[in-house]
């Protein structure tokens, strides 16, 4: 048997890159090969599925064994699997350039940079490189690794269709039932997501389009020092009494705000990946985004790409959305289509073919 083991920096529940972890763990297992995950940290609710790093002990004897290196971050991991002579495999779902979080995070500017620093010593030593999109590839192949595979990150998204939280979904209609349209951002707060350009379009859109329009910013927060500037940002522009910074939610809130929401709306300056938008487009939920980094390649043509994040250009886009039904549906037909893009059958396949054909048989 020929083994295939991850290594990661965290296994954490209720976490997207983490669930991938395990789907990849699945696929392999499926297919014949053994294969572990170990990791710096293993969040009690997964240690059934995961152990530290420092407890792998090296291959079997007469086992072909190879190591998979989760890059997102810097961490030990990366300098154990560097320091290991096992052949490399290499599954890239990008780093946020640190100069984004430098001036509101010192010390995660600090990790991205080490994760950079470690990515470029382990792009040329990897067999294969997994990305999430093309633009992830991109950045593996310019830092010399060869051979590239295109997996988007394998999430089921019809978790989504269970039943929504009734007291949040109650909230956002009484805002539709006063005239008042639900802007929607899902994800962490922190500086390369850019929320304060979603509030800074939000402002512009009550003023000229919906004085009666409310924004939701869903998801926990990477940097206390953003989350409080934008805490500012919004009680300055008087907007405080209908900015809502939820903090991270449970899955039933989540799907009321997909389903009960009118637009997603994406001012990120860099996504290798951007998920939320896979998810509004299976809610049927429209999108409007910022064309930055991956975000044109994951939404494709399911919603509406600008080329500027001018904040009257972005209400002035909502507002000819929720507006105009037939470009609202053509939208949301659209991204339904292109959900096909990232089903999770498809992604298991390419992720078999890709290590098949560089590891060889289970």
């Amino acid at each position: 048997m020929t083994a295939v083991h991850q290594f990661v920096p965290t296994l954490a529940p209720h976490d997207a890159v983490s669930t991938h972890y395990l789907a990849v763990q699945d696929a392999l297992r499926a297919a014949g090969y053994r294969s572990e995950i170990y990791a710096h940290e293993v969040k009690p609710a997964l240690r059934r599925r995961g152990r530290h790093y420092r407890a792998y002990k090296g291959p079997r004897a007469g086992e072909p064994t190879w190591l998979c290196y989760h890059s997102s971050v810097g961490s030990p991991v990366g300098d154990f699997v560097l320091a290991r002579d096992e052949p490399l495999l290499l599954d890239y779902h990008n780093i946020t350039p640190a100069e984004l979080f430098l001036r509101w995070e010192p010390a995660v500017a600090g990790q991205l940079s080490l994760g950079r620093r470690q990515l470029a010593r382990l792009a040329p030593r990897a067999r294969l490189g997994l990305a999430d999109s093309r633009f992830n590839a991109t950045e593996l192949s310019a830092l010399g690794c060869e051979r590239t595979a295109v997996v988007p990150i394998m999430l089921d998204v019809s978790t989504l269709d269970r039943d929504a939280d009734a007291g949040t979904a109650r909230r956002l209609d009484a805002v539709r039932e006063r005239g008042g349209a639900n802007w929607l951002f899902v994800g962490r707060i922190a500086p390369n997501k850019a929320q304060h350009d979603v509030v800074k379009a939000f402002h512009a859109y009550r003023r000229f389009f919906d004085p009666r329009a409310e924004l939701h910013l869903v998801g926990g927060s990477s940097s206390h020092r953003y989350l409080a500037a934008l805490h500012d940002f919004v009680g300055a522009l008087g907007l405080a009494g209908c900015v809502h910074l939820t903090g991270p939610v449970p899955d039933a809130q989540l799907c009321a705000y997909y389903r009960h929401s009118d637009v997603l709306v994406v001012c990120s300056d860099h996504e290798g990946f951007c998920l939320p938008l896979i998810e509004a487009m299976h809610a049927g939920l429209p999108v409007v985004a910022y064309a930055a980094a991956a975000v044109p390649e994951t939404l494709g043509d399911g919603g509406l790409l600008l080329d500027t994040k001018e904040p009257c250009t972005v209400a002035a886009a909502v507002a000819r959305v929720l507006r105009d039904d037939r470009l609202r549906e053509q939208l949301v037909a659209a991204g339904r289509r292109r959900l096909g893009a990232f089903d999770v059958g498809r992604s298991r396949e390419r992720l078999l073919e890709a290590v098949g054909a560089t590891v060889g048989p289970p």
